[in-house]
């Protein structure tokens, strides 16, 4: 490993410890029916869209209820002196890449066979607060002054 890639991978490192995000793999539901759920609650507060989650008839709005439940614990993990209620938490990213394809057949008239795709799909989830601590806004200060 070159010396740049190096330094790009340690950069990387460090901005993931300050990030709080959940990843859920495989999920047994086609990409098109899973983005429609992740649009409904991109931008929004947790709080907001833990209720519309829950209320949502969709099988796949249940998924990602769980999905950003796990998000928040990451979120407290990280930030263990900040309180849930004071930090004004938000969806800051929510991706659904597809997965694999599992390709089966069916049976079809005169002696066919159809295909049938079972898609699957990845989403990843980006929690962060709006009301940053003291110590990191003076940092992004110094940092945009030099």
């Amino acid at each position: 490993m070159g010396v740049k890639s190096k330094t790009r991978a340690e950069k990387r490192k460090e901005d993931m410890k300050s990030i709080s995000f959940a990843k859920l793999n495989n999920c047994p539901t086609s990409p098109r029916k899973m983005r429609l759920i992740a649009d409904m609650i991109r931008g929004k507060k947790v709080e907001h869209a833990l209720l519309m989650l829950k209320n949502s008839p969709q099988v796949s709005s249940g998924r990602i209820h769980t999905l950003l439940k796990s998000a928040i614990a990451n979120w407290q993990a990280k930030n263990e002196g900040a309180r849930l209620e004071d930090s004004d938490l938000y969806i800051k990213e929510i991706s659904v890449d597809s997965g694999r394809v599992l390709k089966r057949i069916r049976t079809a008239p005169q002696g066919r066979a159809h295909r049938i795709k079972k898609r699957s799909n990845h989403v990843t989830l980006i929690v962060d607060s709006q009301n940053k601590p003291a110590a990191e806004v003076e940092e992004t200060t110094t940092e945009t002054n030099e």
